[in-house]
């Protein structure tokens, strides 16, 4: 589990607020420079009817409640208290999150009473634009009883929680929901937050989410959401964020019950129960004190067709960082893949390839026996011997992990298919396109677009080669956009959310867009082929932006909406990786072959993408 960040500063206080709604009492003065304490506060007066408590950076006094979990692990040490005696508010969560520092002397069905101050802290500090958890800090917490039983968990079910997702922030607020009065009964996040840190449960579940290094998997409690024949929950738009999913947890882990190595598809089988968190990584999270029996479905990786001899195949794999110095086992098990799920196609458009020293930042740019190691294991599969082409970038100059210098490349079966080589290209010098005899031609194959452009700072620039099969020139543009790393999560403060990585995404495509212009003025009828890890979605704006003319269409579109995803993230199975074609690629057939992103073991993160068609 990843730990968390330093507790953040306090909201301001609106104790005003609440003495006024009745929801507290003033006790007598604290010490100087402090807040006076407020006595007979129950945690639904703390929680208050927004996301921001009415009480942030007051002492209470005298808080009670039944502890319903413990969290002895990572920096974010305390327990769960909740108020067996709740209110009539829907929007008033009865649990709270207690936070120790150091390992809580509590256990579960402990009735306790705690002396804190009220505190709200951000998963991952505010710059990331997270909601706040509503925590008691600095306790001191008073045992009355052991023994109890916890409140009963809330039931969160599919007609419990609401289709739409959040509401909308207003601008003068910067679009924050922050101080928006919960409804509960109109969005999803309401509905999750109005339970913030209570003992809550789901039923048997589809697993949607594969579990993580961190021992975490996601659910769903819509079982009819968007639901893939393989068992994921698709991502179709921006307005349909899939309400349903759930991220789970454990509290404690042992060698006699440990975590559960699940696939998407698999289900949890009756009850999982536990207290309802919120973190940087997943949003709402229900921390398991119960956790379901896994129920395996028998998940199997996919294989695509093997391409006909008048059929040209062409992939893109995403390939997570590979590396020289990566154990040899990586290297066999992406091969056997590329020979057994991939069918060996003829062209392979690699993306995060990293230098020959991997992730020691030594300044090695050269990304030689890392393919070296790559093909070598291929053939040893069973495949063809691939040959290579690619630009070594500047060092440190093109984004990935630091030291790495992941880069775009072409591997290519120099059986089927020949690789047009043209000038010798450098990580600064453009390649442009030229017309030989009637046809269009590239002054630099393999050639990098305008590796000046302001739009390619820090990350990868495109690769463009020019390959001839049958006699027919098909000219492959091998992309890795800059990621979403940046941008606030699905559950963020601020609603709707701001994509802000998207705007050099914007630039990227435009300048892909552009250099397609070109070659389809040199020759209209030019075969293209836009491809790699797009970074985004194929309804997103950058897809529209690299569409625009109707020079490209995305090929994933071909498939059926929930059989539209290559990558899964926090239980949405989503688009990110995406072939394109010119209007000369006719015919095609398309395949998003399912071997990674559904399973709980991975080569890679992505899974690859092929096409195939008759040039």
């Amino acid at each position: 589990m990843p730990a968390s960040v330093p507790r953040s500063a306090a909201v301001p206080t609106l104790v005003a607020l609440a003495l006024a709604a009745g929801l507290i009492v003033a006790a007598g003065p604290a010490s100087a420079g402090t807040s006076a304490a407020v006595a007979g506060v129950r945690i639904h007066g703390i929680q208050g009817n927004t996301r921001i408590s009415p009480l942030v950076g007051t002492p209470v006094t005298n808080v009670p409640g039944i502890v319903t979990g413990v969290r002895a692990y990572g920096s974010s040490k305390g327990f769960w208290l909740q108020d067996p005696k709740p209110d009539n508010d829907a929007a008033t969560s009865e649990g709270v999150f207690v936070y120790t520092s150091s390992n809580p002397t509590v256990a579960v069905g402990d009735s306790v009473t705690v002396n804190a101050t009220v505190s709200e802290f951000v998963p991952g500090g505010a710059a990331a634009g997270g909601q706040s958890v509503t925590e008691l800090t600095a306790p001191k917490v008073t045992v009355v009883s052991s023994g109890n039983k916890v409140p009963a968990p809330v039931q969160i079910k599919a007609k419990s929680v609401p289709a739409a997702y959040a509401p909308t922030g207003t601008p003068d607020t910067g679009n924050s929901i922050n101080g928006l009065r919960l409804k509960p009964r109109d969005y999803a996040l309401d509905y999750y937050e109005s339970l913030e840190s209570m003992n809550v449960s789901v039923g048997t579940s589809r697993v949607v989410g594969a579990t993580d290094a961190y021992d975490e998997l996601w659910v769903t409690v819509k079982p009819q959401e968007n639901n893939a024949k393989r068992g994921g929950t698709v991502y179709g738009s921006y307005d349909s964020q899939n309400t349903g999913r759930l991220q789970i947890q454990q509290t404690a882990l042992s060698t006699d019950s440990p975590f559960p190595t699940a696939n998407v598809g698999d289900s949890l089988k009756g009850t999982t129960e536990g207290p309802l968190d919120f973190n940087q990584f997943g949003g709402y999270t229900l921390v398991a004190r119960t956790l379901g029996t896994l129920v395996d479905k028998g998940l199997k990786r996919e294989t695509t067709r093997a391409q006909k001899d008048g059929e040209l195949a062409v992939a893109t794999y995403n390939v997570e960082n590979l590396a020289a110095d990566d154990p040899q086992s990586k290297f066999d098990s992406l091969a056997a893949a590329v020979v057994k799920n991939l069918s060996s196609p003829d062209v392979l458009s690699l993306e995060e390839i990293q230098d020959n020293s991997g992730a020691t930042d030594d300044g090695t740019v050269s990304a030689t026996e890392t393919v070296k190691k790559f093909t070598e294991a291929i053939v040893a599969a069973g495949g063809p011997a691939y040959e290579w082409r690619s630009v070594d970038p500047e060092n440190d100059k093109d984004g990935g992990e630091p030291g790495g210098n992941i880069r775009n490349g072409f591997l290519f079966n120099p059986e089927r298919v020949s690789f047009v080589d043209s000038g010798t290209a450098d990580a600064t010098t453009p390649t442009a396109v030229v017309t030989k005899g009637g046809k269009a031609g590239l002054t630099l194959s393999p050639g990098r677009i305008d590796p000046a452009d302001p739009a390619w700072q820090a990350s990868r620039k495109p690769l463009v080669g020019e390959f001839t099969f049958r006699g027919q020139n098909v000219f492959l543009v091998s992309n890795h956009f800059t990621s979403k790393g940046g941008d606030e999560s699905l559950t963020a403060q601020h609603q709707p959310v701001p994509r802000s990585s998207e705007a050099q995404r914007l630039l990227q495509a435009q300048a892909v867009n552009s250099f397609v212009k070109d070659l389809h003025k040199a020759d209209k009828n030019a075969q293209v082929l836009v491809l790699g890890d797009l970074n985004d979605f194929q309804f997103s704006n950058t897809v529209k932006a690299l569409t625009k003319g109707g020079l490209l269409t995305s090929a994933i579109d071909s498939l059926a909406p929930l059989e539209r995803y290559t990558y899964v993230y926090q239980g949405n199975s989503q688009v990110l990786d995406q072939i394109l074609t010119s209007p000369a690629v006719e015919d095609y057939s398309y395949d998003s072959v399912h071997i990674n992103a559904e399973f709980a073991q991975q080569d890679s993160d992505h899974d690859p993408q092929v096409l195939r068609f008759r040039p």
